[in-house]
């Protein structure tokens, strides 16, 4: 076939992550743990027995095609809806007509396909439950965010939630070979792969990306008998065709990183600035407040206490009132978290803290801080020689409580600032053979 030929054609096609979307199992790659042979969600498959569920994972990682080769491996009837732009009567408007449908079908609940259902209000939500219960539908879900706080507690029991992860550098590998023999219009061009490194990097496990950014450097060649991808090609064509902010899109997680970080990094303008940018792109104001809350506790922490309070009246502020008004909390709280003075130290302290635990799983708690329920342990002497705290001077006694094998072990070490200097001060005065001056 003509190259020419076929350039023109290509521009009537659509864009290459759809030309390649895998029609089965077979064809789909990545999620071994989820389709693997003997693995839970092939097993549904294969046995027919179909329950609803919702797939959490990053974009780009092949939720809503998993949900089609789901549907056409079973021979379902397939619905499928956003909940960017759905409302409470598509919902009920979607169900009726499968219950109609039913009536002259095989029995076989349809599936309804719910794209990022986590942008589902409780009344969207609630509209789902009585057909998921009584199997009028096969309910599955996708989301980029934690089901947990996303999905209504009576929808969720109802759900299993399977996790989807970022795809691997083979996985990529194997996505760009295929595109690069079996696409209609790739396969009629000469490509030359000379590095992958900056290929796979801007992808970041993400199959979409790696596609989109497959067909602009290709598409920077046009007119030209070959094309070489190597980093230099690959890292210039991005700069030349970076995408606009949008939460589905290429940047999310990019523009999120850098909000967080620039509020790590105590520059409120920065901060301001991203913050602007996510809600300018139609991020949800509630997944920002949640990031707001976790850098409260992880990067401001004991250095100001406070910041954990306001950053969950501000999570419940733009929860009540909603955009355009929300974004004024967490404009302020943006400000306030990315002036105040940082620590980590609780952060640190519990990771470490985790690790350790794993780790002595099976050390004994000291007698005297066990509690004594029975006679029989009451026998045997728990609780005995127990110390209580507040019939000592200062409301403090010398007591160890640490398994006798961690004696002595220091997980908090307080930051240097100006409200852990007070807490530093306070544990050297109290335990100077842990905290020494």
């Amino acid at each position: 076939m003509n190259d020419d030929n076929n350039i023109g054609r290509s521009r009537m096609l659509p864009p290459l992550p759809e030309r390649m979307r895998p029609q089965d199992l077979e064809g789909y790659v990545g999620q071994r743990h989820l389709i693997g042979e003997g693995c839970i969600l092939r097993n549904m498959i294969e046995s027919g027995n179909l329950s609803s569920f919702i797939l959490w994972g990053p974009p780009g990682v092949g939720k809503t095609t998993l949900s089609r080769i789901v549907a056409r491996s079973l021979k379902r009837e397939f619905y499928t809806l956003s909940a960017v732009s759905a409302g409470v009567k598509d919902v009920r408007d979607v169900i009726d007509r499968a219950r109609s449908n039913s009536l002259f079908s095989d029995g076989q609940s349809p599936i309804l396909f719910i794209d990022e259902i986590h942008r589902f209000n409780k009344a969207q939500q609630d509209a789902l439950l009585g057909a998921v219960e009584d199997g009028t539908i096969i309910l599955i879900g996708a989301t980029t965010e934690n089901p947990s706080f996303e999905v209504i507690t009576p929808l969720l029991s109802r759900c299993q939630v399977f996790v989807l992860k970022s795809l691997e550098k083979a996985d990529l590998q194997k996505l760009l070979d295929k595109a690069l023999l079996e696409d209609e219009v790739l396969k009629y061009k000469k490509v030359i792969v000379k590095e992958t490194e900056a290929l796979f990097r801007h992808s970041a496990g993400d199959a979409r990306k790696l596609l989109n950014i497959l067909e602009i450097v290709v598409g920077s060649f046009t007119g030209k008998s070959e094309v070489l991808i190597d980093n230099m090609t690959v890292t210039s064509c991005l700069q030349e065709n970076i995408a606009i902010y949008d939460k589905g899109g290429e940047m999310h997680y990019d523009v999120i990183s850098a909000f967080i970080k620039s509020v790590r990094g105590s520059d409120p303008n920065a901060a301001i600035y991203y913050l602007a940018r996510m809600l300018d792109g139609g991020e949800d104001p509630l997944f920002i407040a949640r990031r707001l809350c976790i850098l409260a506790a992880e990067d401001v922490g004991l250095a100001n206490p406070n910041a954990l309070l306001l950053a969950n009246s501000c999570f419940q502020i733009v929860h009540s009132i909603g955009m355009p008004e929300a974004r004024i909390p967490l404009a302020e709280l943006t400000i306030y978290l990315a002036s105040s003075a940082k620590s980590n130290s609780a952060y640190v302290a519990i990771n470490e803290a985790l690790a350790v635990a794993k780790e002595t799983q099976t050390s004994s708690v000291p007698l005297y801080l066990r509690n004594a329920p029975t006679k029989l342990m009451d026998e045997l002497g728990y609780g005995d020689g127990y110390k209580y705290a507040h019939e000592y001077p200062g409301h403090f006694v010398d007591l160890e409580f640490m398994p006798s094998e961690l004696s002595g072990r220091c997980f908090y070490n307080p930051s240097d600032n100006k409200h852990e200097d007070g807490l530093k001060a306070r544990l050297e005065s109290l335990w100077p053979k842990y905290y020494k001056k």
